[in-house]
């Protein structure tokens, strides 16, 4: 109890920053515990090692690269969360929950992974006006750009019987149930799936007590931390068009960030050849035809990769001028935008905060 009556009433000197006397001892030991935890933090950071994992899936490429003292990941771990992803979300695999809810006449129950989609995608479409809608499979199967290929294109008159099959508002989430109100409505998501299985990809490393990490898949990215043993921010190179084309080229832009996603949509990524005409495979939800915008392509960098990734199709198929104007209203959000300007000549712009990391 005395010593309990002598650190109550202590009072600490302003000089020094700690109760005189019989205290200093007790503060001293406080300082070097301090110490041995900065220097054991310091020590550990410097015995961080790469490991890296590589392969296909989604029908593209993936690649984690993570920072730790001992391997925790393999790749046989990352491929079966993949695999599970795809009995979800994938639009190629016709006994998936996706395939399933568009075949279905009223809806169908939902796992975690569609639910989560799904949700996130009703914010998106609310948040642009109906600029990101993910039931647009109707018309991308007919433009070409579903399972199957087609050999003619869509007339206005096919895009008009499509429509009434269209927009968000004809799906709901009730709990775990993805409801419709017509049964032709169906759903892709290819436009965000990408970036949230590069979110689900990152907790899985964080859930092992990774903290240092990048994950890509198919361009998509998330990064968190720093690069070891160099302890250096990560840098991330952007591909850019070539001049007057919109073919990809070699110039890069470098930006470092040390969190959150970012994500790439681009013309110049998919697209449909007819003869002279490029057809995007970003489709208008309200007109039924493909954009045609000045827009080659947006780089968004956001909190996790699914935010970034929903928002990087939209402001796409927005055009410039929507664009900017929507960016100015989302500080959460910073794009780097690739356009074609009137004289046929490549322009890019980009938001305030894009090139400073966000260290």
């Amino acid at each position: 109890m005395a010593a309990q009556s002598i650190n109550k009433s202590a009072k600490f000197s302003p000089a020094i920053g700690r109760p005189p006397g019989s205290n200093t001892l007790l503060w001293s030991g406080v300082g070097l515990l301090m110490l041995c935890l900065t220097f054991t933090s310091f020590r550990d950071n410097r015995s961080l090692q790469p490991f890296r994992i590589t392969g296909l899936a989604q029908g593209t490429s993936y690649s984690i690269t993570y920072y730790h003292q001992r391997e925790l990941v393999h790749q046989r771990q990352i491929d079966s969360i993949f695999n599970r992803l795809d009995q979800s979300l994938s639009i190629y695999s016709p006994t998936s929950l996706i395939s399933r809810f568009n075949q279905s006449a009223t809806g169908i129950e939902v796992d975690i992974h569609l639910r989560k989609v799904t949700k996130r995608s009703l914010e998106i479409f609310n948040d642009t006006d109906g600029a990101f809608d993910i039931t647009v499979y109707p018309l991308v199967k007919k433009w070409g750009f579903g399972v199957e290929k087609v050999a003619l294109l869509p007339d206005s008159a096919t895009i008009r019987s499509i429509l009434p099959c269209v927009g968000s508002g004809k799906i709901r989430l009730v709990q775990n149930q993805l409801v419709k109100a017509v049964p032709c409505t169906q759903i892709d998501v290819n436009g965000i799936a990408q970036g949230y299985s590069v979110d689900v990809i990152a907790a899985y490393l964080e859930r092992k007590g990774i903290r240092n990490y990048l994950v890509e898949v198919g361009g998509e990215l998330r990064v968190k931390g720093r690069k070891y043993p160099e302890n250096k921010v990560m840098s991330i190179g952007i591909q850019t068009p070539t001049e007057n084309d919109f073919e990809s080229g070699d110039i890069q832009r470098v930006i470092e960030i040390d969190q959150g996603g970012i994500t790439t949509s681009g013309n110049y990524r998919k697209y449909r050849q007819i003869g002279s005409r490029r057809l995007s495979h970003i489709i208008d939800p309200k007109t039924g035809f493909t954009t045609q915008s000045e827009i080659i392509s947006v780089t968004v960098l956001a909190k996790d990769a699914l935010t970034a990734d929903g928002y990087d199709n939209a402001l796409l198929s927005m055009g410039l001028p929507k664009a900017l104007s929507f960016l100015e209203h989302h500080p959460s959000l910073n794009a780097y935008i690739i356009y074609q300007k009137q004289d046929g000549s490549v322009s890019d712009t980009a938001t305030a905060g894009f090139y400073k990391s966000n260290r």
